[in-house]
């Protein structure tokens, strides 16, 4: 008997493949890093969040020994049961100390934090502004809390503010990334925080490729943005971190809401407590990780002058890891993609739908772990390809 759903289905994937849409995971062997094994093959790997190159260090692997033998390996319950080990409690202590908010709240995944906030100080009676350029958990975060879901032009404010203006939501939150991930530019902190004072907006922002990074690792917060009661922060933990996870920072109201209101928080297991004691020597790291940012900083001076009037494609204006280097056709950027493969140069290819049609890219990320000849391979491969 035919089944036409699933037919459809096999049709869908042999379209996308047809469009060189079609995504393959990659098999890693070993530790994560600068250099690693996928598929069999030692590469060089530009495609990894881990900035500060902390998710296979020495001292993180020590505390996660050290909490298996003291903790075992699952929390057993949620947060509000049994499940809310004395580790989640003092890494939330610290984040939001070393951030500078008054209180801080431990989520499994980035994803369900963006879910939860939204879901908990939205709602029905409330709308949601949102950059375009946000992150894929920030746009089902949105459609999902039930608000008004309004998206404004990328760094748009003047749309933003006439959103804003026409507004008769009771709740307003205006909801951005702070890094964006595909191109590497930050949001105007300050600007979206005058629209949201003006405009008696909450300002929610999403640092998943910012902290850690950013200033002095504490991310793209501004002093202003720290001290007001309106902006709720978030940093993600399985990127410049290098565990899992991610943590919300706020006004200690916001954070009693969310324990009551964030039914991401409150339906699941809470995460394991070796992360928790891992997460607290990334912390640590992180505050006294001057050397590395300054390392990653030359890394990407490095990379920028030596791909200056590349012709190949068009490297976008950034300060972060993030190096989007825009080629076009997706056909093209696979198979960019795929020469640099040959060289042991891993860089992904970006395309529909995570950017917009025509503008299919390659994503160079860079870490503290790379050194200036792992760099330097790269440059000399794209001229040698261009």
């Amino acid at each position: 008997m035919s089944f036409a759903a699933l037919t459809r289905l096999q049709q869908g994937l042999a379209a996308l493949q047809a469009d060189h849409l079609e995504r393959r995971r990659l098999l890693l062997d070993g530790a994560q890093g600068a250099h690693v094994t996928i598929n069999g093959q030692r590469v060089i790997s530009f495609c990894s969040n881990d900035y500060l190159g902390l998710a296979a260090d020495p001292a993180l692997v020590d505390a996660a020994h050290a909490a298996l033998d003291a903790c075992g390996v699952g929390a057993g319950a949620a947060h509000l049961i049994t499940g809310h080990h004395r580790l989640h409690h003092e890494f939330e202590a610290a984040f939001a100390r070393f951030i500078g908010k008054p209180a801080a709240l431990l989520f499994s995944t980035g994803y369900m934090a963006n879910l939860g906030v939204l879901v908990a100080l939205a709602g029905r009676r409330g709308e949601v502004f949102a950059d375009k350029l946000n992150h894929a958990s920030l746009v089902d975060a949105a459609q999902l809390s039930d608000a008004t879901f309004t998206r404004y032009r990328h760094a748009d404010l003047s749309q933003l503010e006439g959103q804003l203006a026409a507004s008769r939501a009771q709740d307003k939150l205006i909801v951005s990334d702070l890094v964006f991930s595909m191109d590497g530019d930050t949001a105007p902190v300050d600007a979206l925080l005058d629209l949201a004072e003006r405009y008696d907006a909450w300002l929610y922002l999403d640092d998943a490729h910012g902290f850690g990074v950013l200033n002095d690792g504490r991310g793209g917060l501004t002093k202003r943005a720290r001290a007001s009661d309106r902006v709720v922060y978030l940093a993600t933990l399985g990127k410049a971190a290098g565990v899992a996870g991610a943590v919300v920072a706020a006004h200690q109201s916001v954070i009693d809401w969310l324990i009551q209101k964030a039914r991401s928080y409150i339906y699941t297991t809470a995460s394991p407590p070796l992360l928790a004691a891992c997460l607290l020597e990334s912390l640590r790291q992180i505050e006294a990780g001057d050397a590395r940012r300054e390392r990653l900083r030359g890394h990407i001076a490095q990379l920028r002058e030596g791909l200056a009037g590349l012709k190949l494609g068009s490297l976008l204006d950034s300060i972060t890891p993030i190096q989007p280097l825009v080629i076009g056709a997706n056909a093209d950027a696979v198979r960019l993609s795929q020469a640099l493969l040959q060289h042991g140069l891993l860089v992904p290819a970006i395309r529909t739908p995570t950017v917009p049609a025509g503008t299919a890219r390659l994503r160079i990320t860079l870490s503290a772990a790379h050194s200036t000849d792992d760099v330097t391979q790269l440059v000399e491969a794209l001229r040698a390809l261009a």
